[in-house]
């Protein structure tokens, strides 16, 4: 006796509902695809320039989002010596923020006729910042360095040049000439106080002289 081949239905409905979810998932990735970046948001830089940023994270087009991912982003933006690090975030996809840690340069070293950055590295540039005229013993550069790295912007942007200074009493003293005529002696433990500059000054006389920070805050008056 022979058997019967039983037909196997076609259920059109759930082909139809593959073709839809197809065309679906088509549509929708090519809408993602064809999503521009409309706006992008840079924070806490101070040396670079938004448009430079912008450049090197290969986004001043405003191209798609979906092909520009936070990674990638921060990747290009890394390659930067001035960038120390980076957070890449979005919000609905289209908008960009940019947080920058600034590896900024700190002053120009005339002994090796380069300019130290923030993590100290030195470039073969010569930047808007102050001049440190002599060497530096190795004991006290690197605490130097991460010193001259919790400066305002505001109080580095006064220094105009830095003399290593130590006499008998102190090993790691250090005159800076200011740029609004004023002298201050400073040390690795005082450091700190060159951020309170500007309140000092204002209860100085209206006169340039010298500031000695490096032990108390007392102030000679220039004749």
């Amino acid at each position: 006796m022979k058997s019967k081949k039983v037909k196997k239905r076609i259920r059109y409905d759930r082909v139809l509902l593959f073709i839809i979810i197809v065309i679906i998932i088509i549509v929708l990735s090519t809408f993602l695809l064809n999503l521009k970046i409309t706006n992008i948001i840079i924070k806490n830089n101070n040396y670079l320039k938004d448009q430079e940023i912008i450049e090197l994270a290969g986004i001043s087009d405003y191209p798609s989002s979906l092909a520009n991912s936070n990674q990638k982003i921060k990747q290009r933006l890394l390659t930067n010596i001035f960038i120390k690090n980076v957070k890449v975030s979005k919000k609905h996809l289209t908008k960009v923020y940019i947080e920058v840690e600034e590896n900024r340069p700190l002053f120009y070293y005339n002994n090796s006729n380069k300019t130290v950055l923030l993590d100290g590295t030195s470039v073969d540039l010569k930047c808007t910042v102050p001049t440190v005229l002599n060497y530096i013993t190795d004991t006290y550069y690197e605490e130097f360095i991460n010193e001259m790295g919790k400066l305002d912007s505001s109080i580095l942007n006064k220094i105009s040049e830095i003399k290593f200074d130590p006499n008998e009493v102190d090993d790691n003293r250090f005159l800076l000439t200011m740029s609004d005529g004023n002298y201050v002696y400073i040390n690795i433990n005082t450091f700190y106080k060159l951020n309170k500059y500007i309140t000092i000054k204002q209860n100085l006389p209206d006169k340039n002289g010298i500031l000695y920070l490096d032990y108390g805050n007392n102030f000679e008056i220039i004749e």
